[in-house]
């Protein structure tokens, strides 16, 4: 298990935010935590670590005032550091170049792979053809819905009709080099993670992929890392004290040492 840092990005500021709360509608969020310093800062900082392969998020949807300024900080982050994070956020064929030209080791999809709440495979094959399945990143994150976990999009707002299930992460592997799952009833709250999806996804272990939600001690990576099998890292956002949590960052990076 390898830890993967984030920088969220939302309203032109890094932010740590409750999943759930995200509205496009004027812009809201529950704030867990709002940076003074920009996204390059972090970007900078991860790569003196070495860390490697974590992920920038545009948190703003294209039709939002300040989606300009929040591009404008995933961008520099990018350039901050070439080859060392994913970006997600709005991505399409049509636009992802700029982003990899930028620095992005990947880019990250989900609403571009769903229309409707429905699987688009137009895009999907558009996607792939135009950089590569080795540079796309899928974002299977999800919400829990009639006792099953349900694929969501739009800044995690609408449901798709696609589980998140062992044949789901088959499908999807054809057509990227990682996963990164946002368990999001319990992104962003710091009160444990989501423990069926951890071992899911610890079950199907195929490929790279990347749990986000509910880390708040060290006693959840031990957790994480038992019913992930190890062969699923992790991120944790509102926790560390670089976010204002609890957690120690040096002390996280050498629990994963």
């Amino acid at each position: 298990m390898q830890f993967r840092p984030c920088i969220d990005i939302h309203n032109g500021q890094v932010k740590q935010i409750v999943g759930g709360s995200l509205l496009d509608e004027k812009n809201q969020a529950e704030e867990n935590f709002v940076s003074q310093k920009d996204a390059a800062w972090f970007s900078k900082m991860y790569a003196e670590k070495g860390l490697k392969g974590g992920h920038i998020i545009l948190l703003n949807p294209p039709a939002s005032e300040f989606y300009e300024a929040t591009k404008k900080q995933a961008i520099s982050a990018l350039k901050a550091y070439p080859q060392g994070m994913q970006v997600g956020g709005g991505i399409t064929a049509e636009n992802a170049a700029q982003y990899l030209e930028a620095g992005a080791s990947h880019i990250i999809v989900t609403s571009y792979v769903f229309k409707d709440g429905k699987v688009n495979y137009d895009n999907l094959e558009k996607l792939k053809k135009e950089v590569g399945s080795e540079r796309i990143v899928i974002d299977l994150s999800c919400r829990k819905k009639d006792g099953d976990y349900y694929i969501v999009t739009d800044r995690w707002q609408k449901y798709t009709e696609t589980k998140l299930t062992e044949e789901t992460l088959d499908f999807f592997s054809g057509f990227c080099d990682e996963f990164l799952v946002h368990a999001v009833d319990v992104e962003g709250k710091a009160d444990g993670i989501e423990e069926n999806v951890a071992a899911l996804l610890g079950n199907w272990g195929k490929m790279p992929m990347t749990y986000a939600g509910g880390v708040h001690s060290f006693h959840d990576l031990d957790k994480l890392k038992q019913l992930g099998q190890s062969r699923i890292d992790v991120t944790i956002g509102s926790a560390l004290d670089i976010f204002g949590g609890n957690m120690k960052f040096e002390e996280v990076l050498k629990y994963m040492a």
